[in-house]
């Protein structure tokens, strides 16, 4: 049960998340876009969402900056949400601008305002769940993108409540948060999603 929990943990840990809603995003949208458009995008991303903060972890880890890659302390966290929010201002102005895909356009936006509320918590010594941030956020836009496109997409919407479900309860049991962080961070990830669905639905 341990070894499964622990499994959850990584296998939806926050640095996939986004590049999993882009992904997503192009598997179920009904508007056409060329193959070469999409493999750029998702090429770029996996680069600077994946490829860069692990690279960054590591540089990190070697200057004796983090200790391992959940971040559990919000000492380590200060550094590698900074560099973060750095990477989606850069995937806002290169890879998804306003004039191109706009929902993805705003879900970065709502990441950049979760990312920045994360750091804002760590200066201030509370430890928000970077795990539910991530899937909140996720979850919204799936809920958001259904709406918007009037596709009935239910059966990924339960999956994603119960991926939610599961993170909660594996980062309870492993006592990397207490309640009330993980609901912060479901919270500070669902947010901004809700509120930036004006701008694009």
């Amino acid at each position: 049960m341990n070894f499964l929990l622990k499994s959850v943990s990584f296998v939806f840990h926050p640095i996939i998340m986004p590049l999993l809603a882009v992904i997503f995003y192009f598997s179920k949208s009904p508007r056409y876009l060329s193959f070469d458009v999409i493999s750029a995008k998702i090429t770029s991303l996996f680069i600077l969402t994946i490829l860069l903060p692990i690279l960054t972890y590591f540089l990190l880890k070697t200057l004796g900056k983090t200790q391992t890659i959940y971040l559990k302390t919000t000492k380590e966290r200060v550094i590698p949400l900074l560099i973060n929010a750095v990477i989606i201002l850069l995937i806002l102005k290169r890879v998804l601008p306003i004039n191109q895909i706009v929902e993805l356009y705003f879900f970065f936006i709502g990441t950049l305002i979760s990312t920045i509320t994360c750091l804002a918590l760590a200066l201030a010594n509370f430890k928000a769940s970077i795990h539910m941030i991530a899937i909140s956020g996720v979850f919204m836009f799936a809920i958001a993108f259904s709406i918007h496109f009037s596709i009935n997409i239910n059966g990924s919407l339960a999956l994603m409540a119960i991926i939610t479900g599961a993170i909660a309860t594996s980062r309870l049991h492993l006592k990397a948060h207490t309640p009330t962080e993980l609901i912060f961070g479901f919270f500070i990830g669902f947010i901004p999603q809700i509120i930036l669905m004006n701008y694009w639905i």
